[in-house]
């Protein structure tokens, strides 16, 4: 399948960390996602049902990271991709976790998974 939906720099907070300080408040963190799925079928309706709900993505997955309590971005980004298999229609996702406050003389670090839906 090579169509996907993408979605770039989604800002959400969350308290993640494994210093103290980090534990104590939230802090910005950024995601880029591309959700392999078949547009063809949206494309013909024009029908919102047949579509992937980017915008239902999106408040999902801000509403999961801003209640959930990690120490490490990797097992959060694992987190994400099980909640948008289990809610959304896609076969492989893709997703870039950015913590641009994590270390102080860098603009950001993150991490880059690839999944494919289990069978």
């Amino acid at each position: 399948m090579t169509d996907k939906i993408l979605i770039r720099q989604l800002l959400v907070s969350a308290v993640i960390g494994i210093h103290d300080w980090e534990k104590q408040q939230t802090q910005p963190l950024l995601i880029d996602l591309d959700l392999s799925h078949d547009c063809h079928q949206a494309a013909l309706s024009d029908d919102i049902k047949d579509a992937l709900d980017y915008f239902e993505v999106c408040r999902q997955v801000t509403d999961f990271v801003g209640a959930s309590r990690y120490e490490l971005i990797e097992t959060l980004a694992e987190e994400i991709t099980e909640l948008i298999f289990r809610q959304f229609n896609c076969e492989h996702i893709e997703l870039t976790l950015f913590k641009p406050e994590a270390v102080e003389n860098t603009q950001t670090v993150g991490v880059s998974i690839s999944r494919t839906r289990p069978s």
